[in-house]
């Protein structure tokens, strides 16, 4: 048959993979076929409006540079991202859970000893956190690695500044020998997603904001255990129950505590206001299996 309807053209692209050699592709291709075909007849789709997803998928395309990834943008905000990562990332009640990486982590921050202010010369009020990272027995952690980093106080990622070609806000600890890890950065505030680019055309189209609450990221990782990509999101924030990408879960939801100018947890002299953060990372061994739903 070489001409085909409505009814048979899906059927005629599926047979096409029938010497596919790769199973978990054709899996993959065949359901996005079947999908994507579906939702063509669903929707009615027109020749107008089919263009305009293409032209909209080629400035999603052409908007991403070495510092933005607009796919992973449109990823996020459509909720994909963080459906991707609950399904690859289940885990025992109890357990460290993850949040998306999001699109500004740098590969390379440097590591620094417990204690550092990873924030100088950073705009935010500063914030001291500290925690453990412990085993799901409540067994502690040492040598436990948190690649650490966040956007300012206004909330601007160092890659997001013109000319900034130097990290700020990020860097790496290892927990000590009982599993605690302290450290001073700023209190994340929130902020929006890019709007500039298609996606942000998106946004405004659905009736949506481009907020995301204040959070800061942590991966962490040890050796044995489950490395965990995280975020810690600032209590009675505007913007929790609406998050732009859909990335808050209650257990990464923590109190903030506000302190009048005087000694910092670490013993220096604060001549302002500060706060401060704790948080238990709970890790679960590489043995552990996933949860399933």
């Amino acid at each position: 048959m070489r001409e085909f309807s409505e009814a048979s053209i899906t059927g005629a692209v599926l047979d096409r993979f029938a010497e596919c050699e790769d199973p978990r592709f054709k899996t993959i291709m065949t359901a996005l076929v079947r999908h994507m075909h579906d939702f063509v007849r669903e929707v009615n789709l027109t020749e107008a409006e089919w263009m305009a997803g293409i032209q909209f998928l080629t400035a999603t395309g052409q908007t991403c540079t070495d510092k933005r990834q607009e796919f992973i943008l449109l990823s996020d905000t459509l909720g994909v991202s963080m459906l991707v990562d609950a399904i690859n990332n289940r885990k025992p009640a109890g357990a460290l859970q993850s949040a998306v990486q999001g699109p500004y982590y740098w590969e390379g921050a440097p590591e620094r000893p417990l204690g550092s202010d990873l924030a100088v010369d950073v705009k935010g009020e500063p914030t001291f956190y500290s925690g453990r990272v412990v085993t799901l027995d409540g067994r502690p952690v040492a040598g436990a690695l948190l690649d650490v980093w966040s956007g300012d106080g206004e909330g601007n990622y160092d890659m997001q500044l013109p000319g900034q070609t130097e990290m700020r806000a990020r860097g790496k600890l290892r927990t000590d020998a009982e599993g605690r890890y302290w450290f001073r950065s700023i209190r994340p505030a929130s902020y929006p997603v890019p709007t500039d680019g298609p996606v942000g055309t998106m946004l405004n189209r659905m009736g949506r904001h481009p907020f995301r609450p204040g959070h800061i990221h942590m991966i962490v990782s040890a050796p044995g255990y489950q490395t965990v990509t995280t975020q810690l999101f600032v209590s009675g924030d505007a913007y929790l129950d609406s998050d732009a990408v859909f990335g808050v879960k209650d257990s990464l939801v923590i109190d903030f505590q506000r302190h009048e100018p005087g000694t910092a947890p670490t013993g220096e002299a604060m001549d302002t206001p500060f706060y401060t953060a704790e948080y238990d990372f709970v890790l679960c061994p590489v043995t552990e299996p996933a949860l399933q739903d």
